[in-house]
């Protein structure tokens, strides 16, 4: 298992973190997606190492932006 760690602009409550839980979730090989407002982030568990293109893409369709 891999742990990715994704930082995050723009998510501000449960709602926020919720969607980026879902969009990241839909990532093939993806185990658990765990989003903090809070932190700005979100920890992502997978098979494998993931393509941080489908990472950034999964984000932008959630609503947000990943911060580099």
């Amino acid at each position: 298992m891999t742990q990715t760690t994704v930082k995050i602009q723009g998510m501000t409550c449960g709602h926020c973190e919720g969607r980026v839980n879902t969009e990241l979730g839909k990532i093939a090989g993806v185990k658990e997606v765990k989003a903090s407002s809070g932190e700005s982030q979100a920890v992502i568990t997978s098979d494998a190492a993931l393509d941080a293109e489908l990472i950034s893409q999964a984000v932008i369709a959630a609503g947000y932006r990943v911060v580099q």
